[in-house]
């Protein structure tokens, strides 16, 4: 079993108490217990066996579980990141696996092709990172890598990574890593894997699709429905703290000297470039769950609780906007002749989506469904999407090796030269670790003034039927919240980001 640094720190007491200015490692480090160390370069990195002072819902699950492969092809599916993998009839020419390759590793009187048929198989592709630069680290080059990796889907609903390339261009020196290699290999190509998805996790699936789109619908409301219009009333309460906390980010987080900056493998230059083409892939159904999950095919894995939750919660969503807005336009022709409404669509799709006609964003409404559908994904995304991937992260975060920000070497081009020591080598430094982990712990902390999906403030509809679906709403959500607290006495490893209860109404941290 290989540790590395990191289950560190007593989070908001360390963080609240640390004196400004000292060496955030050494004061991290503080609160490791003494003779834990592997001193690695001169850098002192911590191997924690247990937290002392606080307890995470899965860290010490992740801790113990992280290098087994149906914990890696679980992450694709309940992780922080569900959002990368997508079911797969055919192999692209790029990722020349054989059957010889992953015979071994499927049940016995099947083959790659017929599982392939069967829909059981499953890419992770992060094509996305090609050419995105690297960051220097604490003065030293780090490394970025475009991994492919194929899972098979169990009959027992498990993802089960089956093969790893680390780069797209197939060759000789970028060899397809298997289970059947060396631990030590096939360990540090999944280490890989979940470095690329942080990346993706952190820029497209979070800042990208929540934090910055729930901005482009926070100043078109504001902009183009005044304040008595039934949308604003509806949309506001779900990007109201919006602006701020991007402003926030950008001046920090995302500023020169930040942890983007300082201590992640892309830096502030990748993040530009990792941005501008993630906006450039951006379709219309990659916002909507019903629709995204169904074109990755997910929607029937009974393994996957991120599509069971998120799907539930969007209907209940869907049906609470659609009763609403049935009421406030009873016919398509109510919907077309709505100048704000209609402005406010063509701002979004003109000035947030770049007026990309080919990826299906609405420029105008014609019906009511059209509206219902773009609104409810507008909810969704500002509150459940957001709850999904944000305050997930710190739980799979804080054991850095199950997912490092950064990695300080180039990836192998050879199979068997490894040694499982040499890994640390690969890993961040004590001091980049502990700023990531320390800026996790405070964006996966819910803020002072949380309010649930479905808290609406009192008298902001004077309608009666308003405020009546506004009840109705709640009670479904109340009702999903009982379903996945049932469910959660049933798993050992409980999934409960889409518990109606814990989503926070808007992106406010």
């Amino acid at each position: 079993m290989l540790y590395g640094v990191v289950d560190i720190f007593t989070l908001s007491t360390t963080v609240e108490n640390m004196n400004r200015g000292a060496n955030v490692a050494q004061q991290v480090l503080h609160v490791v217990p003494k003779g834990k160390y592997i001193h690695l370069n001169g850098t002192s990195i911590a191997i924690v066996h247990e937290l002392s002072n606080v307890h995470f819902l899965h860290t010490e699950y992740v801790k113990i579980h992280w290098q087994e492969d149906a914990f890696f092809g679980y992450q694709f599916l309940n992780g922080c990141n569900p959002y990368m993998v997508s079911q797969s009839r055919t192999l692209p020419r790029k990722f020349p696996v054989t059957e010889e390759m992953v015979k071994t590793l499927l049940p016995a009187g099947t083959s790659l092709k017929l599982e392939l048929e069967k829909g059981n198989i499953f890419l992770a592709d992060y094509e996305v990172l090609q050419g995105v630069p690297a960051n220097i680290v604490n003065g030293r080059q780090q490394f970025l890598t475009t991994p492919l990796c194929l899972l098979h889907k169990t009959e027992e609903g498990q993802l089960l990574p089956i093969a790893i390339q680390l780069n797209q261009t197939p060759g000789p020196q970028n060899p397809i890593f298997l289970p059947s290699d060396s631990e030590p290999d096939w360990l540090l190509a999944k280490i890989w894997v979940r470095n690329s998805d942080f990346f993706c996790h952190q820029i497209l699936s979070h800042y990208l699709k929540t934090h910055m789109l729930g901005e482009i619908y926070c100043i078109a409301t504001l902009r183009q429905l005044p304040e008595v219009h039934p949308l604003h009333k509806l949309i506001i309460c779900h990007v109201w703290t919006t602006l701020q906390i991007n402003i926030q980010a950008r001046n920090s987080l995302l500023a020169k000297g930040g942890v983007f900056d300082k201590s992640i493998g892309c830096g502030l230059e990748g993040v530009g470039v990792l941005l501008q083409r993630g906006m450039s892939q951006l379709h219309y159904n990659d916002l909507c769950l019903p629709d995204d999950l169904r074109q990755r095919g997910l929607d029937q894995l009974a393994s996957c609780y991120f599509a069971e939750d998120g799907l539930k919660v969007w209907g209940a969503i869907h049906r609470f906007v659609e009763k609403l807005l049935q009421f406030f336009y009873p016919s398509d022709l109510a919907v077309q002749n709505d100048i704000e409404l209609q402005s406010w669509i063509k701002e979004i799709f003109t000035e947030g989506f770049l007026g990309q006609e080919s990826k299906g964003f609405p420029q105008s409404f014609k019906t009511t469904a059209e509206v219902v559908k773009f609104v409810t994904m507008v909810i969704f995304t500002c509150s459940a999407q957001h709850a999904a991937v944000n305050f997930s992260q710190l739980d799979y975060n804080i054991w850095m090796p199950n997912c490092p920000a950064t990695m300080g070497k180039p990836p192998p081009k050879v199979k068997g030269a490894l040694q499982l020591e040499d890994i640390l080598s690969y890993l961040p430094d004590v001091n980049a670790t502990c700023s990531v982990l320390i800026t996790l712990s405070l964006l996966s902390s819910p803020s002072k003034d949380f309010i649930p999906l479905g808290g609406y403030h009192e008298g902001i509809f004077s309608e009666e039927t308003a405020q009546k679906l506004i009840l109705e709403f709640q009670a479904e959500l109340a009702h999903i919240v009982s379903e996945i607290k049932q469910r959660t006495t049933k798993l050992e490893l409980p999934y409960d980001y889409l518990r109606p209860d814990l989503i926070e109404n808007s992106v406010s941290i």
